[in-house]
């Protein structure tokens, strides 16, 4: 999310990224604040200039408390609580909890920020060694010091000239720097119309530098008066500090408060421009549903095809486990992952990316997604692998979020397969946690009416001309073809591995290879009749169709996909 205004803001998004909240009310107090911004986008909008200009005043709180905070700092910090009292009248009459928090939250600190203004000149230098941090007219004192160091230009630039008249030497100059101070400086080649009132203090290269009583009094007034005023400067800076760590815990206060407002404005901003909704939060019993989700990264990244919306419902009971099926590069990755993000966005408090949304309260949201190895540890890919979903099921409980995709693809085929299928029995079993789970081990789809929860789900695709389309709609029913070898067409393999792979998979699809059924009585392996399994399957699909939300063509589909299935089955 790229619309917060302030650093602060920026790590409290952060913040809120990684501990999302478990609280129904709270999530709700968040909701109707972003709500109330996103109802009134004028007010939204004149928050966000006024955040605009805010700088980071809790890293500032932190120097001020610390002793190491500057002139600059000073100005910044002046600058930014310039605005509090407009963004105090923006917030007057809110009428979310979390709003209201937002202004109580914000003190008075007219005083402070007309200290900081009067006090520290716009053009503070970078450092204290020089002074000049402290506006003329702050402390009178200063101001005749100043006024000493100022004068005393003149008196030297007035006396240069007159020694320049009686001396006749045209090209004398009056110095200074700090090891020997003041003096006058003149050419050897004129040394000898050096009046003997000059007395000798250093001999460089070319020329002779001289002093006299009258200059040596100039020095003594000049750099008294600078010294001076710069030990000025400081006690009055340090009086200033010690007024600013009175405030530091408002300070920090109203740090989060601004940080809060401008995560706020954000999700609004956000919520308006990406077409979000406000999601509803439930108990954590009830049941996901998400009515046209869409991937907020992968949406906002397209540029030249249209985001493909997919509902999801997840419940505590007959629909609790998601297989799901279909081709690589289908979408089975991304629209787990938007399922995911929808929960995460909906916990933090922000509008998600669906038409709807029924949120329940989740614990933990476990991802095992992707393929790495840890060769620094001597781990492999599927080590790593087994090693996350270890982690998750000794971790999750039935209010948790799993998502898992291609699990046990990282070792033989029946390995991973029974690996896969142990798990699964286990998430239904024990864990009854919701679970979506994307697989390329078609024979999981067996798990639909042996298993408790799980149903089975696929990407839809079409083929066209040995073509296939990706659709990216998730409908109900198992896949029975990867299309790998299309995909990999597609990725541009040499047509020969093409033909050649084809030839091979027609040869192994035709071999009377054993088939696994019924894996799920644990051991009891029995013969299924073919024609009573594909009418079982075809069963549990048609129970779970809704004539009413379909469309025609996902009527017509259906129908074709089952016709499909009966004739691969004979």
């Amino acid at each position: 999310i790229d619309y917060t205004k302030t650093t602060m803001g920026a790590r409290l998004l952060r913040n809120w990224v990684n501990t999302p909240l478990q609280n129904k009310e709270a999530i709700e107090n968040r909701l109707n604040a972003v709500d109330e911004l996103y109802s009134n986008i004028a007010r939204k909008e004149a928050l966000t200039r006024c955040l605009s200009d805010i700088s980071d005043i809790e890293r500032l709180a932190g120097r001020v408390a610390y002793g190491s905070v500057m002139p600059r700092d000073m100005l910044s910090l002046a600058a930014s609580l310039r605005k509090l009292p407009q963004i105090k009248l923006l917030l007057e009459e809110s009428s979310s909890n979390a709003l209201k928090e937002c202004y109580e939250a914000l003190s008075d600190f007219s005083e402070l920020e007309t200290l900081l203004t009067n006090a520290i000149s716009e053009d503070a230098p970078l450092t204290l060694k020089e002074g000049g941090y402290i506006k003329q007219g702050f402390n009178d004192e200063l101001d005749t010091l100043r006024s000493a160091g100022t004068e005393g230009k003149n008196w030297l630039a007035k006396l240069e000239a007159v020694e320049r008249e009686q001396t006749g030497i045209k090209n004398l100059k009056i110095g200074f720097n700090k090891v020997f101070g003041y003096f006058i400086e003149v050419n050897k080649s004129q040394q000898e119309l050096v009046p003997l009132r000059y007395v000798r203090k250093q001999t460089v290269a070319n020329n002779e530098r001289y002093i006299t009583e009258e200059l040596k009094e100039i020095e003594n007034k000049v750099l008294g008066s600078e010294e001076l005023s710069i030990k000025l400067e400081q006690k009055l800076f340090d009086e200033i500090k010690k007024v600013l760590n009175e405030y530091v815990d408002k300070l920090l206060l109203a740090a989060s408060s601004i940080a809060t407002l401008d995560v706020f404005t954000s999700f609004a901003s956000l919520a308006i421009r990406r077409n979000y909704v406000k999601p509803k939060i439930i108990s954590s019993s009830g049941t996901l549903e998400i009515l046209e989700g869409r991937h907020p990264v992968v949406e906002a990244l397209l540029k030249d095809e249209q985001f493909v919306p997919n509902d999801v419902c997840l419940n505590n009971s007959d629909n609790r486990t998601m297989i799901i099926t279909g081709p690589n590069m289908a979408g089975k990755s991304t629209y787990m992952r938007q399922v995911a993000l929808i929960v995460l966005m909906a916990h933090m408090g922000c509008f998600v990316p669906a038409k709807k949304a029924t949120i329940p309260i989740c614990d933990r949201i476990f991802t095992r997604i992707g393929a790495s190895d840890d060769l620094a540890f001597g781990q492999s890919t599927f080590m790593v692998e087994m090693s996350e979903v270890s982690s998750i099921l000794h971790n999750a409980t039935n209010k948790s979020l799993i998502i898992l995709d291609e699990v046990g693809r990282g070792t033989s085929t029946y390995d991973g397969l029974s690996i896969a299928w142990a798990i699964m029995e286990y998430i239904s079993s024990s864990l009854k946690a919701r679970t979506l789970f994307a697989t390329h081990y078609h024979e999981l789809t067996e798990l639909e009416g042996n298993l408790d929860g799980v149903k089975n789900y696929r990407i839809s695709v079409k083929e066209f001309m040995d073509k296939v389309v990706f659709l990216r709609k998730i409908v109900r029913g198992g896949a029975s073809r990867s299309f790998g070898i299309e995909v990999a067409e597609i990725a541009g393999l040499p047509k020969e591995i093409i033909s050649r792979s084809k030839q091979i998979l027609e040869g192994l699809e035709s071999q009377d290879n054993r088939h696994i059924t019924n894996l799920a009585s644990k051991g009891d392996i029995e013969k299924v009749d073919n024609t009573q399994k594909i009418a079982k399957e075809i069963y549990n699909e048609l129970k779970e169709v809704d004539i009413n939300k379909m469309s025609p063509f996902m009527a017509i589909e259906l129908v074709n996909d089952l016709c499909e299935k009966i004739k691969k089955g004979n």
